[in-house]
């Protein structure tokens, strides 16, 4: 009361023992979240108790999120709160292990994971019905089987989608760090892989991950000469990855990484691979092959 703050202690006080009435293992557990208790909207709140009752009752129902019948639930509402519910759901199951996400925690099914692909290669396309670019899940496009060449990977989706025809190529657009990915497509095995990401240490960052699936995967133009020649397109990388080394890069990819962390030519420099002159870089991914 005295620091102005018996309205929020109450109403987490309220919801404590509701909670905590209908699921005691949650004593132990909720004191972490006062904020959740103290702030929530009502109608969050109920929302919230409605799904945590849902699931506790339906452990494995297979269903996607939106699916559940609990008023007012919406995917923003879900992605905000996935860790919350997570942890919750573990308690009330009195299962400790960690080795689950929410999906799997929840019982309930995730979202299929989309891939884009364009076939740059004409006699390609006509495997797929002519279609050039194609939008679906992992397991569909890995299933293709393409005898593809070439494989190209990049960051950006505009860069890929300003390839020009190639032939035996194909190009995986906007992946980030979801790159684990490319262990499910086994016609990669058969393809030279090349990797082309953001100048940055996200970018390295996501070689190395992408490494541990393609061991032989090359990378263009993520080198000294090419960042330093564009330096007025330079911007800011908002937070650098927190790893020293990343043992999967080349000696001078891990050197270049290693300079940008230690700020060697400027506070977080960064250079987004489609700020790159498109001529010069489309040469460079011809040569590549």
């Amino acid at each position: 009361m005295w620091i102005g703050e018996s309205a929020r202690w109450e109403r987490a006080q309220s919801r404590y023992q509701t909670l905590t009435a209908r699921w005691p293992v949650l004593a132990q557990q909720l004191p972490r979240y006062f904020d959740v208790l103290a702030d929530y909207g009502d109608a969050d709140f109920r929302r919230l108790a409605e799904m945590l009752d849902w699931i506790a009752n339906h452990p494995q129902s297979d269903l996607y999120p939106r699916q559940l019948p609990v008023s007012g639930l919406d995917s923003k509402w879900f992605d905000g709160r996935k860790g919350l519910l997570t942890d919750l759901v573990a308690a009330i199951q009195e299962d400790s292990s960690s080795d689950l996400d929410f999906y799997q925690r929840c019982g309930l099914k995730a979202p299929p994971i989309l891939v884009r692909m364009r076939v740059l290669d004409q006699a390609l396309r006509a495997r797929v019905g002519g279609v050039g670019d194609i939008t679906a899940p992992v397991e569909d496009l890995a299933g293709l089987n393409l005898p593809v060449s070439h494989v190209f990977i990049v960051e950006n989706l505009q860069t890929g989608l300003a390839m020009s025809d190639m032939p035996g190529a194909v190009v995986l657009m906007r992946l980030g760090y979801n790159v684990d990915v490319l262990a499910r497509f086994p016609w990669l095995a058969c393809a030279k892989c090349i990797y082309w990401g953001d100048l940055d240490t996200h970018g390295f960052a996501i070689l190395h991950r992408a490494r541990s699936y393609i061991p032989e995967l090359q990378s263009v133009l993520m080198d000294e000469d090419t960042l330093l020649r564009h330096k007025a397109l330079w911007v800011d990388e908002s937070a650098q990855h927190p790893a020293t080394e990343l043992t999967l890069l080349t000696e001078q990819e891990q050197q270049l990484y290693r300079d940008l962390k230690q700020q060697r030519w400027g506070q977080n420099v960064r250079l987004e691979q489609e700020r790159i002159d498109w001529a010069a870089a489309w040469s460079s991914l011809q040569r590549s092959i």
